[in-house]
């Protein structure tokens, strides 16, 4: 049979120097002449869920549990999970590895990987060049990282999670609508320009990212 093929929403600029094949995604893993950051990836085929339920807490499809506070987030074992309202939440799997989708999926679980377009945004510039494209305020101290903020980003609405804003491992996750990603990500490689934004593979993400006890 036939593998199924998805297109990501975002095609960036550059040579790619390795790729996979990803459930059924064509993966960049490095670009040519990557630099050293500030970087943009394209997270898109990474699986993402909402959740809506009266009772989040109870959710725990992936052995982790929904933070108590809207805006707070969890990391653990390669799944973010953020709460974004009283009664709204996601799930965004990081790792490389693919998740087993729970056999019984409890209500108000949707994957929505297909409909989002995912982007990293990497390197102690990344604050500064959001602030070009949004009022969001990402670099505020009683924020502590990571943290989940939703709010307009070039006008479009966006989920926006900080990852961490330590000079070695800052970055930040940035999701929208799958229609308005290729303009968003162009848009950002337009305001990073001054700090040498480039785009690049999934490895720069891998090799940044780091597991935390929830």
């Amino acid at each position: 049979m036939a593998e199924y093929l998805r297109r990501s929403p975002v095609e960036l600029p550059g040579r790619a120097l390795r790729t996979e094949s990803r459930d059924g995604f064509r993966v960049v893993l490095e670009y040519e002449d990557e630099g050293s950051g500030p970087l943009l990836v394209d997270l898109s085929h990474r699986p993402k869920w909402d959740v809506q339920a009266g009772d989040l807490r109870s959710l725990t499809p992936w052995g982790i549990e929904v933070p108590e506070r809207p805006g707070r987030c969890r990391v653990f074992a390669g799944v973010i999970a953020g709460r974004r309202g009283m009664d709204q939440a996601a799930f965004w799997h990081l790792g490389k590895e693919t998740p087993e989708t729970p056999r019984d999926p409890p209500p108000g679980l949707t994957e929505v990987t297909d409909g989002w377009t995912l982007l990293a945004l990497l390197g102690p510039e990344s604050l500064p060049i959001m602030e070009k494209v949004s009022s969001l305020d990402l670099g505020s101290p009683a924020m502590e990282p990571p943290f989940w903020i939703q709010g307009p980003v070039l006008h479009v609405p966006c989920q926006v999670v900080v990852l961490s804003r330590e000079t070695d491992r800052a970055g930040l996750l940035l999701a929208c609508s799958r229609g308005y990603g290729p303009t968003v990500a162009h848009a950002l490689l337009d305001a990073g320009r001054p700090w040498g934004l480039r785009p690049a593979g999934e490895d720069a993400f891998a090799g940044r990212f780091e597991s935390r006890s929830p």
